[in-house]
């Protein structure tokens, strides 16, 4: 039987390779495994508690969409589709609500550090973890893989499964594990986790003057050009690094540690690095814009087979529930 994943992704703004490495590069390999089933979503509903500007919406949800399927997503190995086209989810979200207490959305650490961020803190924001649940649930999937500032929403969508099962006495939902990247922080130009509420990211269309402006503000110490240097401790050598193979690292650890070797040279490695890396996804992402009727054909039908799955599991609940 199919190992079922499920995860998604905000669409808050422009991917970056902090998106790519903490989830994006994970979604894409893990359709090779022979036995897996993905599903994984575009979280629009969830967007609309920072995203508040319609235009802006669109042209997010557009630009996940297309980032995920230049970068490999195979609508045929993976369900794709916009978290607003299958309106069971929200249904289900009501009714988890219903068997939840105030005390676990209370602890979710997510909450509090967005409110500490300066973010309106609205119904939905707290409600949160509520419509992560039903996303979750609605699938039954075995695994959600995600980052580990979000295992914590993992183990509440377990114990809202729980809730909901004890209380009704039925096994509706099945518990999902939480799948950890192994991905290490992936430093912003700043050396901050990369993030865009930060400020500090680096966007996966950029090239050309405006990729080599942002890689060349990436922030270094004050050691000179001749003076030895710690690879270890470098923000542009922590970036090389998450695309260089072991004997590249090796090499330009080599040059860090035997001096005579400038910040500003690490940069060019670097630049050149990302401008490889992502060479076939910059030429395919311009042809899939060039093409939308496709793009949005792919969300259709993956919110078709994804509606499939989640009526039959709402049906579920409404009946022990006394809704059917």
């Amino acid at each position: 039987m199919p190992t079922r994943i499920l995860s998604g992704v905000q669409p808050s703004g422009k991917l970056h390779l902090g998106n790519y490495f903490g989830a994006i590069k994970q979604h894409i390999e893990l359709q090779a495994l022979p036995d897996a089933e993905p599903y994984y979503f575009i979280a629009d509903f969830h967007a609309m508690t920072t995203v508040q500007d319609a235009s802006k919406l669109r042209e997010y949800v557009l630009g996940v969409a297309l980032d995920y399927l230049a970068l490999g997503l195979d609508p045929q190995k993976s369900v794709f589709y916009r978290q607003s086209d299958v309106p069971e989810v929200t249904e289900l979200a009501w009714m988890l609500g219903a068997v939840t207490g105030m005390g676990l959305l209370e602890r979710a650490h997510s909450y509090k550090d967005k409110v500490a961020k300066g973010i309106k803190p609205s119904v939905g924001l707290f409600y949160y973890p509520v419509l992560m649940a039903a996303d979750i649930l609605i699938y039954k999937p075995k695994f959600v893989p995600v980052g580990q500032d979000q295992v914590q929403h993992v183990e509440m969508t377990q114990d809202m499964a729980q809730y909901f099962n004890n209380t009704y006495k039925r096994e509706v939902f099945v518990r999902p594990e939480a799948r950890l990247n192994q991905t290490a922080k992936v430093p912003g130009v700043d050396g901050e986790k990369m993030s865009k509420s930060y400020g500090n990211t680096i966007d996966l269309q950029l090239e050309g003057k405006e990729l080599k402006k942002v890689v060349m503000s990436v922030k270094t110490d004050s050691t000179p050009v001749e003076a030895p240097k710690d690879p270890n401790t470098c923000n542009v050598f922590a970036l090389y690094s998450l695309f260089a193979n072991a004997a590249e690292k090796q090499a330009l650890s080599g040059r860090y540690l035997a001096g005579g070797m400038g910040y500003g040279e690490a940069k060019k490695a670097l630049l050149e690095m990302l401008e490889a890396y992502f060479l076939t996804y910059r030429a395919k992402r311009k042809d899939l814009a060039a093409n939308l009727d496709y793009v949005n054909a792919v969300l259709k039908d993956g919110a078709e087979r994804a509606r499939l799955v989640a009526r039959k599991t709402l049906d579920e609940a409404k009946e022990v529930t006394g809704l059917k």
